[in-house]
């Protein structure tokens, strides 16, 4: 059966947009597909110079919109009252940015610029991307990075880049080739596979250059029993629960051991009961105990972390840095990071969100810390993405984080991404998990320049804004 001109154009047109709007859907939200956000671009960028610049523009931005439907129970879910309208907002904004950096990579195309254009699409995103996140609350979370966590090759870029190399990188794949279908060049083949050998050398290169290390057993305890969620006042009876498979763990070799976030509230000046209490345990098992609570020093709250070390009296303290609204908003910020120096390495210690922030990752990494302990409070549906994000600020800082969620999922991982060992915090009543995990601090590119790719990006942006125009008056 013959379709008129007019028609096939339509089908095509359409057929490009469930493309990109499918493979966006299944490669983006809580479980990503990897592999799918690879080419999810593609049939988009493929049909923008066949067609109007606004039917681009328009079908770019529903295609988009539909494929981060993926994240509307989520949103939904999350937004509180009336989630409709700032939902539509969230999936929208990045639609239009979509949009318009097919309609900026179809404009230079179209000029003859056939290297521009496929620099254009990538560039427009990440800029966004960087752009949007370091003026957010929520810091990076929803970056298309994060998409990649399974993908290991990809993710080590972000030591020497950050999360913007691997946005990068992903978009620039779908613009190099629309644009060598659309105009072959030379330059741009060998430009574009010289890229991508590079990234993906290195990433095999460092996934098997892991230096030797010291190693420390590491004990995680997580409980889901409706009982054991909410932070418990008073305190006792859950933090004697939890105490219980503390010192069960440390019979099996455990010489650190890190619970969840928010526990338990503890009243000053009554926190030093529960100080002996836990203390006690620490000695007693000869192991170190990393305990979240909210700690209540009238007339403020802090969301912190309280260490017990074997054979020490004092306790400490680590206060979150990065509290999530609205659930937050009344707790105080900490403003200053915890360290410790132990014979296996230097330890840190974290809550939760702060690990959303390269920034704070980075100041850790500055301190030469090896290993991260990380209490959290995850909301099951996004128990892997959230801790998967954690899991970056290792890649990017050079350390071994272990976190244990409530609600998430129990993860130790080395500064490679590798998932070293994982357990659901709702597998039982009372979860554990026991694993050795490398004490190595790396000192990566990104530690010690940040964002250097990002204003890269930015730079090279308003220089292709102006390409078309420094042609104009060169002729």
């Amino acid at each position: 059966m013959a379709f008129a001109p007019d028609t096939r154009r339509a089908l095509i047109a359409l057929a490009a947009t469930l493309a990109t709007a499918a493979a966006a859907f299944y490669g983006t939200g809580m479980h990503p597909a990897w592999p799918m956000l690879w080419f999810a671009p593609l049939p988009m960028l493929v049909l923008a110079p066949r067609v109007s610049g606004r039917t681009s523009f328009a079908l770019s931005a529903i295609a988009w919109f539909l494929g981060g439907m993926s994240m509307w129970t989520y949103f939904m879910s999350m937004l509180g009252r009336n989630p409709v309208p700032l939902t539509l907002v969230i999936l929208g904004v990045p639609s239009l940015v979509f949009a318009l950096g097919v309609v900026f990579f179809r404009w230079l195309l179209l000029r003859g610029h056939s290297i521009a254009a496929a620099l254009a699409f990538p560039t427009v995103w990440t800029s966004y991307q960087y752009l949007s996140e370091i003026t957010s609350l929520h810091s990076t979370f929803g970056n298309l990075a994060y998409t990649q966590m399974n993908f290991l090759p990809i993710l080590q870029i972000a030591a020497i880049t950050g999360i913007w190399g691997i946005t990068f990188a992903l978009f620039a794949f779908s613009a190099a080739i629309a644009t060598l279908l659309a105009r072959p060049t030379r330059a741009l083949a060998i430009g574009a596979a010289a890229f991508f050998v590079a990234v993906f050398g290195y990433g095999a290169w460092r996934l098997n250059t892991m230096p030797n290390a010291n190693t420390v057993t590491v004990g995680l305890i997580a409980s889901d029993l409706k009982e054991n969620v909410d932070p418990q006042e008073p305190p006792d009876r859950l933090l004697r629960d939890y105490a219980t498979h503390a010192t069960k763990l440390a019979g099996n070799g455990a010489q650190v051991i890190v619970m969840p976030e928010k526990l338990a509230v503890v009243v000053d000046p009554e926190t030093r009961v529960q100080d002996a209490a836990l203390q006690e345990v620490a000695d007693r098992s000869k192991t170190d105990l990393v305990v979240g609570v909210i700690r209540v020093a009238k007339p403020v709250k802090y969301n912190e972390a309280r260490v017990y070390t074997s054979g020490r009296t004092d306790v400490l303290a680590y206060d979150k840095q990065h509290m999530l609204p609205p659930w937050e908003s009344k707790l105080t910020p900490g403003t200053t990071t915890a360290v410790m120096q132990k014979p296996s390495g230097t330890w840190g210690v974290a809550i939760c969100k702060d690990l959303d922030f390269p920034d704070l990752g980075r100041k850790y990494g500055k301190q030469g810390v090896g290993l991260m302990l990380v209490p959290a409070w995850d909301f099951e549906i996004d128990g892997w993405h959230h801790g998967r994000m954690s899991v970056l600020r290792g890649i990017e800082s050079g350390y071994s984080i272990a976190r244990a969620p409530k609600n998430g999922l129990l993860t130790v991982s080395d500064s490679r991404g590798r998932i070293l060992a994982e357990a659901s915090s709702g597998a039982s009543g009372f979860t554990t998990l026991l694993a050795k995990v490398p004490i190595h601090h790396e000192s990566t590119l990104y530690l010690r320049f940040g964002d250097w790719f990002a204003w890269l990006v930015l730079a090279l942006l308003v220089t292709l804004l102006l390409v078309p125009f420094l042609r104009r008056a060169e002729r």
